[in-house]
């Protein structure tokens, strides 16, 4: 952690503007899921048990740069207060301001006192928020003294929000929450306890292919699902059948191959040797459904051209676990299979068993990766659960994130 965190600076009585990430799902106007919200508690607490006026300023959804009712973030306002009301045992107001910037709510911060709360309505109801447009950054600015950001999930975003507004707000710093990220996944890129082993899936190669490309030298072992690797099988000359193929990136999925290889002949032998596993086997069916005849294609065969691959067959899963068992540190994004539909889950299962039984420091990333723990009911065995799904892919990229860029060295 290179950045200065909340702990680092004197907050009381100050007023603080500090980015969260309440970008949540909404159903019938109410919160469908609270676990963004959760998961800034911790900082929000702090703040208030240390004397801090709390300014809270989220985005949610894409309302296009306008004001639009479904995306208000006032039913965040009341699950807020419920859960502060049982972090710190006593009754909590959460103010609500029905603009982030203007007279409402400069009247509303400049009114509140040490150990309150206001919620800014969603920053995305001005087009100047994804602009990073200067004027709109510097009206953020003058509701606060001290900037704060425990919004991960959005520091890839060069916006007003996370970059802008600490143009003209200082200190700016990290809240526990992005602190806690930048250490984990930091440590994964420079420091990591061997053996050090990922585990990507999901659909497409092409969301993945910077990843494995910075990966490949710091890994020890880069263990491939989902249907991203029907692309890189198929760029080995394999003939997967209706397997999801991005035909567009057959190219750079051979110089993966290529690439690969030679890490592992590099490698091969030394102290710290390089595994590049694919799936060996298969689960095939003609079509994703909960009632699909599936059947499984065993090593060294061709998958027919009717059926296409939806999981990893029983081989590679047993090929992942004993690279799982072995490891140290361990980074999974992506999963290994439909998982939402019963017949192809068991890759991702067994994975996910495995990868919270292991005993090593665990990190997961991806909206899909965290539901696939929580459905094989081990996330509370997980040592840290990301929640930046394109934050966390562009930090194991080694890309720079704006939003953590513009926080104050220590």
């Amino acid at each position: 952690m290179s950045k200065l965190s909340i702990r680092d600076v004197d907050v009381r009585g100050k007023r603080i503007f500090m980015r969260v990430d309440f970008n949540v799902p909404l159903s019938n106007g109410r919160v469908a899921d609270d676990t963004r919200i959760r998961e800034t508690i911790p900082t929000i607490a702090y703040a208030l048990n240390n004397g801090a006026k709390l300014i809270l300023a989220s985005h949610l959804g894409r309302p296009q740069g306008k004001p639009d009712a479904k995306y208000s973030l006032k039913p965040a306002a009341e699950v807020l207060r419920i859960l502060l009301d049982e972090r710190l045992g006593r009754g909590c107001n959460v103010g609500f301001s029905t603009d982030c910037i203007g007279v409402q709510a400069n009247e509303m911060a400049n009114a509140l006192q040490s150990g309150q709360t206001l919620l800014l309505e969603n920053l995305r109801f001005h087009a100047e928020e994804e602009a990073n447009d200067e004027g709109f950054s510097r009206q953020l600015a003058t509701l606060a003294q001290l900037y704060v950001n425990d919004a991960f999930g959005a520091a890839h975003r060069a916006h007003a929000s996370t970059v802008g507004v600490t143009r003209f707000l200082q200190p700016a710093v990290a809240g526990l929450l992005m602190e806690r990220e930048l250490e984990y996944l930091g440590r994964a890129l420079h420091h990591p306890p061997r053996p050090f082993v990922t585990i990507l899936g999901g659909a497409k190669v092409s969301d993945k292919i910077g990843v494995i490309q910075n990966l490949m030298g710091k890994v020890d072992s880069l263990l491939i699902g989902g249907g991203m690797a029907y692309t890189l099988l198929k760029a080995q000359g394999m003939e997967v059948g209706k397997s999801l193929v991005e035909a567009d990136k057959l190219e750079v999925a051979r110089e993966i191959n290529v690439a690969a290889k030679q890490m592992c002949d590099q490698r091969a032998g030394g102290e710290l040797c390089f595994r590049f596993q694919l799936p060996v086997d298969h689960v095939v069916a003609a079509q994703i459904a909960p009632d699909a005849k599936t059947s499984i294609i065993p090593p060294d065969q061709s998958i027919p051209p009717d059926q296409m691959g939806l999981d990893i067959g029983p081989r590679t899963i047993e090929l992942f676990v004993q690279e799982i068992e072995q490891a140290k540190m361990i980074v999974w994004n992506g999963p290994m299979g439909v998982f939402e539909v019963s017949p192809f889950a068991k890759g991702t299962t067994e994975v996910a068993d495995a990868v919270a039984g292991s005993g090593a420091t665990t990190i997961i990333g991806g909206g899909d990766t965290v539901s696939a723990v929580r459905q094989a009911g081990v996330s509370d065995r997980i040592t840290h659960i990301s929640t930046g799904g394109g934050a966390s892919l562009e930090f194991l990229e080694g890309k720079k994130l704006p939003g953590v860029e513009a926080l104050t060295d220590k």
